[in-house]
């Protein structure tokens, strides 16, 4: 169900109608069920196990908090292309800490969770009241992250802390999913602690979005600024509070991913931003704002992830097959947003 901004009121018709949001979700699941299916049909019978599938969200458990958080500011009609480098910086703060200065865990997650909220803070100040134009406010962003994470230490190193090694090893078992090996021993599905994350942050932000009363500000700001003005909307406000949300999904997913790699290094979550960016269209979030869906971001990681694997299954490991192939997908997903677009103005008349 959706609100009519112009005139703040739930139209029959809405109920009705297969939104653009909703449209763009079923496109993207359907069109990573379909990209699996073709998988397990012609590159083996690997992609039938569970763990191929838990294996994606391991390695993509970070990727999804910053997509989720990416999501939120495009949604509002923004973009912020600061998160792979805040991820860097994240990992050699904490790695940093740990090794270097007697940290423990708990004090590695808050200088995590500072690091994203102060990006959030500065960056949703100058976006927001001294509107600055979100690109240009973000490219600097980046660049000070990087040149940050490069100041506390230039080069890389595994962290040897006790009590993070034990959190980065540890395997939660996914119950009835394991599969057999070729000499018949049960090997139980697991995934990492950073998918339960992972699936903690979509769910929180897909209800947020969707049942909140700042979820609906997002979509009404990024649709038409204006009219949220005039329809009583703090505009300043929600731009603000989702560079906010996104700054502090970067100081998780920094995390994530820093339990993941269990290092701190300059050169970490290059081009995360990118494939945040990337995911978010393919799940159907529209650059002009105003529509999107954080569970079509979840598939969209997913399905970028996937498209992956069958590429280096046939065979293709140089790199820019890899990328021709993401492009030519972000390429067919703006192509069926531009129609949507169309559509959308075409019924405004």
């Amino acid at each position: 169900m959706s609100v009519n901004v112009s005139t703040g009121k739930k139209t029959l018709k809405n109920k009705v109608a297969l939104t653009d949001t909703n449209l763009l979700l079923f496109i993207t699941i359907g069109v990573f069920i379909v990209m699996y299916v073709c998988a397990i049909i012609f590159l083996g019978r690997g992609f039938t196990k569970p763990q191929a599938f838990f294996n994606i969200l391991n390695e993509n458990a970070s990727l999804i908090v910053l997509s989720c958080g990416m999501s939120v500011v495009m949604i509002s009609g923004g973009i912020d292309i600061s998160v792979g480098q805040v991820t860097a910086l994240v990992c050699m703060a904490c790695a940093v800490h740990l090794d270097f200065q007697g940290g423990n865990v708990f004090t590695s997650m808050l200088i995590a969770l500072g690091i994203g909220l102060a990006f959030g803070l500065v960056q949703g100040f100058l976006v927001a009241y001294l509107e600055i134009q979100p690109f240009i406010v973000t490219l600097a962003g980046l660049f000070f992250a990087k040149g940050m994470t490069t100041i506390i230490n230039a080069s890389q190193f595994n962290v040897e802390n006790e009590q993070f090694k034990a959190l980065k090893s540890t395997e939660v078992p996914v119950p009835l999913m394991g599969s057999y090996n070729k000499l018949g021993d049960y090997i139980p599905a697991y995934v990492e602690v950073g998918v339960l994350v992972a699936i903690f942050v979509v769910i929180a932000l897909f209800v947020s979005l969707r049942w909140t009363k700042l979820g609906r500000n997002f979509y009404a700001v990024g649709g038409n600024s204006q009219s949220a003005n005039m329809l009583g909307i703090n505009v300043k406000f929600t731009k603000f509070m989702a560079h906010l949300i996104c700054g502090l999904c970067a100081g998780i997913g920094g995390y994530v991913y820093f339990m993941h790699v269990g290092s701190g290094s300059p050169s970490h979550a290059a081009g995360a931003e990118m494939n945040a960016i990337a995911s978010s269209i393919i799940g159907g979030t529209m650059l002009t704002g105003g529509v999107g869906n954080i569970a079509g971001t979840f598939f969209g990681v997913l399905s970028l992830s996937t498209i992956k694997n069958i590429v280096a299954s046939l065979g293709l490991d140089e790199a820019w097959w890899t990328n021709i192939t993401v492009a030519a997908m972000l390429c067919i997903f703006l192509l069926v947003q531009s129609v949507i677009l169309a559509r959308k103005n075409k019924n405004k008349k």
